[in-house]
């Protein structure tokens, strides 16, 4: 396996796919009613064929068990068509052995040192870590690190010369690497402040050189030691705090997949800051829309700019993740993501506990499989949406037809296919028909539900 590639190669799932029963189709009464009335984009996006699992939730039981826990779910991730794991900050933290990890005391520490109440994390030994590293990359399955470089906690008193108060600033971790004093946070010799500061905790300042060389600038680096386990890519926490440089430089070091918690619902930001970084960001404008288009019976809103739509390739969609759970109607929002552009990303709780895990396998299977190019929005009112992915190459893309209504629905839409028999591949509608030679056709979907449409 080749470490560090940013791989676009398409995952393709193993089982097989259920066809449905044929039914035949009427032809129109009237001209129809669908108008395309947006999103197309100026060139083709191919289907990366990637799709993401947040391997962790807030809270997930302490015992230091959960990466055995996650490390028993790969092979089923795989075979589900998961091409990514997301892994909560796995350093030794200021709260030890009950501690989430996002607020970092030890970066070398992976879950072998004595310190902080505990030699595990919460999440388990640092050979338990690799045991599950090398059991996703087994399966193809590349490890994202959840990055904290905003913030330290669990330092030692000190008297501060730039304060002229007493801070938690004199960090001598167990590992014995990248100490830290006063001079290596805000304010200091060199620095004042940068973006942000998180929750009161000592604010790391990477204007400095000796952090620069700690954190990823480096051989001895904390970006090169997470390379030398196994790590792909990265999951920066908290990118409001500090410049997009740094993420800019981080990867020109040391190379992955970077994607930015940058908690914004405006898409010009996140598109500002993933230009400026270098990296993905997580959708957020996309996030907030899904909110109120579906849990404010207002699919009008999913017209709403997004960073998808501005640059698929820079956009990471969710539905929801361990900071925030606040769409109700998931089955509708995880049918809108994985049937577009961007890099999806599925929550666990929502995969292993509170969703249906066969609607979803289905929906991943569709997204690695069908959804391909770029995308036309066909139709929208308070309770529909029809959108197109036009297809890519020999890929025949798709039509998405969610209905937030309580009765099933019916519409004349046209597709990218002439005189083509097409199916309902979610398995919602047993119809099967026809397209006529001027690509239009009738769907339906049924009540709180979607209905997504291709080539037989």
């Amino acid at each position: 396996m080749i470490l560090f590639s940013n791989r676009n190669a398409w995952l393709y799932l193993t089982f097989l796919f259920i066809g449905l029963n044929a039914c035949s189709s009427e032809m129109p009464l009237e001209e129809p009613q669908a108008t395309e009335v947006a999103n197309q984009r100026l060139s083709p996006v191919p289907a990366s064929g990637t799709v993401m699992m947040q391997a962790f939730y807030w809270d997930v039981p302490a015992g230091g068990n959960w990466w055995e826990e996650v490390s028993t779910k790969i092979p089923s991730w795989n075979h589900a068509g998961i091409s990514s794991i997301w892994l909560p900050p796995f350093s030794k933290a200021q709260n030890g052995p009950y501690s989430m990890g996002y607020d970092p005391m030890d970066y070398f520490d992976l879950g072998e040192f004595n310190q902080m109440g505990s030699v595990e994390t919460r999440f388990g030994s640092k050979n338990e870590l690799l045991n599950l590293i090398n059991t996703a990359h087994t399966y193809n399955i590349e490890v994202i690190a959840d990055i904290v470089i905003n913030h330290n906690s669990g330092g030692n008193l000190e008297q501060n010369i730039f304060t002229g108060t007493n801070t938690w600033t004199n960090f001598t971790p167990a590992s014995g690497k990248f100490n830290r004093t006063m001079y290596d946070f805000h304010p200091n010799d060199q620095h004042t402040h940068d973006w942000g500061v998180f929750g009161g905790y000592p604010d790391l300042c990477h204007h400095k050189t000796y952090v620069q060389d700690w954190l990823w600038k480096t051989d001895y680096s904390v970006a090169n030691f997470y390379k030398t386990i196994g790590v792909d890519g990265w999951r920066f926490d908290y990118v409001k705090g500090f410049e997009p440089w740094v993420v800019k430089d981080w990867i020109h070091h040391n190379g992955g997949f970077a994607v930015g918690e940058n908690w914004d619902g405006n898409a010009e930001t996140l598109e500002w800051w993933a230009n400026e970084a270098n990296a993905s960001a997580f959708d957020f404008a996309c996030y907030y829309a899904m909110n109120d288009a579906f849990d404010g019976n207002d699919l009008n809103k999913l017209n709403s700019d997004m960073l998808w739509k501005r640059n698929a390739y820079k956009a990471v969609t969710f539905v929801t993740n361990h900071d925030t759970d606040e769409i109700w109607n998931k089955n509708l929002a995880y049918a809108y993501i994985l049937t577009h552009e961007g890099y999806p990303c599925i929550f666990y709780s929502d995969y292993e506990e509170w969703l249906d895990k066969n609607k979803l396998n289905n929906l991943i299977w569709i997204h690695n499989n069908l959804a391909t190019g770029n995308t036309s929005i066909l139709y929208t009112d308070n309770d529909e949406y029809v959108a197109r992915r036009n297809g890519y190459g020999s890929a025949p893309g798709l039509v998405v037809y969610l209905n937030n209504a309580d009765f099933w629905q019916e519409r004349w839409i046209e597709t990218n296919w002439s005189n083509t028999a097409i199916k309902d591949y979610s398995g919602h509608s047993a119809w099967m028909p026809t397209t006529q030679s001027g690509k239009w056709v009738k769907i339906q979907a049924p009540p709180k539900s979607y209905s997504i449409w291709s080539i037989k």
